[in-house]
């Protein structure tokens, strides 16, 4: 983990549970493990697609978070005006010590996770405390925090888009077509898509991302009959697709493609 290693120094033991703030700016780190994380002297927080690494200022303090299989995360709107909490337990989430020091969190829902995120962009001071009392292991300024998760979020969406396997078109339709260049065309819609991109189109092997419209444009205008979506791409013409009785075809460009398969 190259941004929270550096940070993993064992501090002396005294007083464990006293901490302080860790004033720096968060910055952004991208693939292969995309990342948004702030580090200050023997502190950090690493914020990954799907988890939390923490380093505190002792690994005494690592072992009492993993012990406790506990850990309250507040958010400051200042520095004593608190705007919300999650409270990471054993019913929401799996907490281990991982490369000999760090804290990694990986949270059982990832809806929990997004919540922790979208406060973390939003306010303005992080405490990390015991689960138990109000102990702090931790305390993170949030200073450039929106916008290394804006990044961080992005390229988690491109990471699940590029792992996933080549969608199949609903009901197996392969449309093929074209002028000077033949293509054959695909897309699928998603079932539960995470932003606005809700359909992936496979061009001649390609897959781009696309949005869906069920209006005509957006206009009064009534549509041809058997239209049934437009999918507008992110980089490409929008298509149109339509159904007319058996007739399955899309019109791409100045093409109409019908069903080949």
């Amino acid at each position: 983990m190259r941004n929270i290693l550096s940070a993993a120094i064992l501090a002396s033991v005294g007083n464990i549970f006293l901490a302080t703030m860790a004033l720096a700016d968060w910055n952004y780190s991208g693939p292969p493990t995309p990342n948004a994380f702030i580090q200050s002297g023997d502190m950090a927080l690493e914020l990954q697609c799907d988890r939390i690494r923490f380093v505190p200022a002792s690994y005494e303090s690592s072992v009492d978070i993993e012990s406790k299989q506990g850990l309250s995360i507040r958010f400051l709107k200042n520095g004593s005006t608190e705007a919300g909490a999650f409270q990471v337990g054993r019913e929401n989430a799996s907490i281990q010590i991982v490369d000999n020091f760090p804290v990694e969190i990986v949270f059982s829902d990832l809806s929990s996770y997004d919540f922790v995120l979208d406060q973390i962009a939003q306010n303005a001071i992080l405490k990390l405390t015991m689960i138990d009392q109000d102990v702090s292991y931790a305390i993170f300024d949030l200073k450039g925090s929106a916008k290394a998760i804006s990044s961080l979020r992005s390229a988690c969406r491109m990471d699940a888009s590029a792992g996933s396997s080549t969608p199949e078109a609903p009901e197996g339709i392969v449309y093929c077509g074209g002028g000077g260049t033949k293509r054959v065309i695909e897309y699928a819609i998603l079932d539960n898509p995470t932003d606005e991109w809700d359909v992936r189109v496979t061009i001649n092997g390609e897959t781009s991302r696309a949005m869906t419209a069920y209006s005509y444009f957006g206009s009064a205008q009534q549509p041809p009959a058997g239209f049934i979506v437009a999918l507008l791409m992110e980089d490409l013409p929008e298509m149109l697709v339509f159904q007319n009785g058996n007739d399955n075809y899309l019109e791409y460009g100045d093409y109409s493609y019908r069903q080949c398969n």
